[in-house]
């Protein structure tokens, strides 16, 4: 049917000669001598144009109705529901770096990063693990989950020179993550061309990162994340002069969105030269010594992680919906048996005697390699784990003669 210029309102599609495909009205302005200004939106390939029509043109377009029908087949729209919700699935996997990443992380790096990193809003964030606790692969994993996010696009890792190449490489076998490392030579030989700005994913030294010389070019960069390894290098006492690494690390701080510090030794005993530190994350949030001290020891730092190796023995934090977490669920309860068994419960605090850590992630990572399968896994973990082989080893522990599985 033809259309009248009354017809002709926001939100409807018309067709006619006038057009390549059907369009969809987006506003109607009256102009002048029976004239009508119209923006129009393609359908199909959603350019605006805004065109000029008179009656007579209005006269020779169809409009279509643009109310909802609800005649179409129900079965279709379902299939392609499905069909677009299978092609978003991995948006809505909460482990889904995880799973396109060359790592089989200990259960301890699952928590740091998913539990505690991924649930800020803004990551600022002191990881103080034991050494060896595999803080690279924890990085890693949160470059991957933040870049999947679109948080992460520039990222800096600082840390000591002779460890460079050695982030390098992990990053690369580990996480398929391709980091240039800066050195000073490759500062100079690029005269007038900001490096820091040219290149996207960074790995430099913290001594190079510190001089005078290369702050300014530092200075022109914004970073969505920077990383800093060994970072209680940075630490400053007054009233001594405030050091060059630890204007490196207020630079960093005023300089980026997300920020990951790594150490195993954060804390020198003095809760001062804590606070100054703690300042490289947030300079107004941690500058109450006070406050951090009672919400150190309350255990709720939301800025703050450190975990002994010992407390990485227990796995609590495990899925019990794995074969794994399954096994391990059921070797914590044995284990709260056995205690309940004894007279003094004191020797349980010696647990970690009994279960070394690197006794479960050896059969952990031969389980992982596929040279265990789950009735083996189950009986390896659960071996020997007997009230009074418990009792022995607690009493040889208490008596500074303990002995650990072979």
């Amino acid at each position: 049917m033809t259309t009248s210029s009354s017809q002709l309102r926001e939100g409807c599609v018309i067709i006619g000669s006038l057009f390549n495909e059907p369009m969809r009205v987006e506003t109607v302005r009256v102009g002048g001598d029976g004239t009508w200004t119209v923006g129009l939106v393609g359908t199909q390939s959603e350019r605006f144009r805004k065109v000029t029509l008179t009656d007579t043109d209005i006269s020779t377009l169809t409009i279509l109705d643009s109310a909802f029908s609800y005649d179409g087949d129900g079965r279709l729209l379902r299939l392609g529901l499905q069909a677009y919700s299978l092609g978003i699935a991995y948006e809505f996997d909460p482990y889904f770096g995880l799973s396109i990443s060359r790592v089989d992380p200990l259960p301890h790096q699952l928590e740091a990063v998913y539990d505690y990193l991924l649930k800020l809003a803004r990551v600022r964030f002191l990881l103080a693990d034991d050494a060896g606790a595999g803080k690279t692969i924890m990085a890693g994993l949160l470059i991957r989950e933040l870049q999947l996010r679109g948080l992460a696009e520039r990222i800096l890792v600082v840390c000591p020179a002779n460890l460079s190449f050695q982030w390098q490489r992990e990053l690369k076998e580990k996480f398929d993550e391709k980091f240039l490392v800066l050195k000073g030579g490759d500062i100079r030989d690029q005269f007038g061309v900001n490096q820091w700005l040219e290149q996207n994913k960074v790995i430099t030294s913290l001594d190079l990162a510190k001089r005078t010389e290369i702050l300014p070019g530092l200075r022109q960069v914004h970073w969505d994340l920077v990383i800093v390894d060994e970072a209680h290098r940075m630490s400053w006492t007054p009233p001594a002069r405030k050091t060059a690494r630890y204007a490196l690390g207020e630079l960093m701080r005023d300089t980026s969105d997300h920020m990951l510090l790594l150490t195993a030794t954060p804390h020198k005993g003095d809760p001062g030269n804590f606070t100054l530190f703690l300042q490289l994350l947030d300079a107004d949030a941690y500058a109450d010594v006070r406050s951090i001290r009672e919400a150190m020891n309350r255990r709720r730092a939301p800025f703050y992680l450190r975990r002994t190796k010992d407390a990485m023995v227990y796995f609590p934090f495990v899925a019990t919906n794995t074969i794994e977490g399954r096994v391990l669920q059921r070797l914590l309860e044995k284990l709260q048996e056995i205690r309940d068994a004894l007279d003094d419960d004191a020797v349980f605090n010696v647990v970690g005697e009994v279960i070394p850590a690197a006794h479960v992630e050896r059969i952990l990572r031969d389980y992982y390699a596929g040279k265990l399968g789950d009735a083996d896994l189950e009986e390896r973990l659960l071996k020997d784990v007997d009230e009074g082989q418990f009792r022995a080893i607690c009493q040889n522990a208490l008596g500074g003669r303990s002995t650990l599985w072979g």
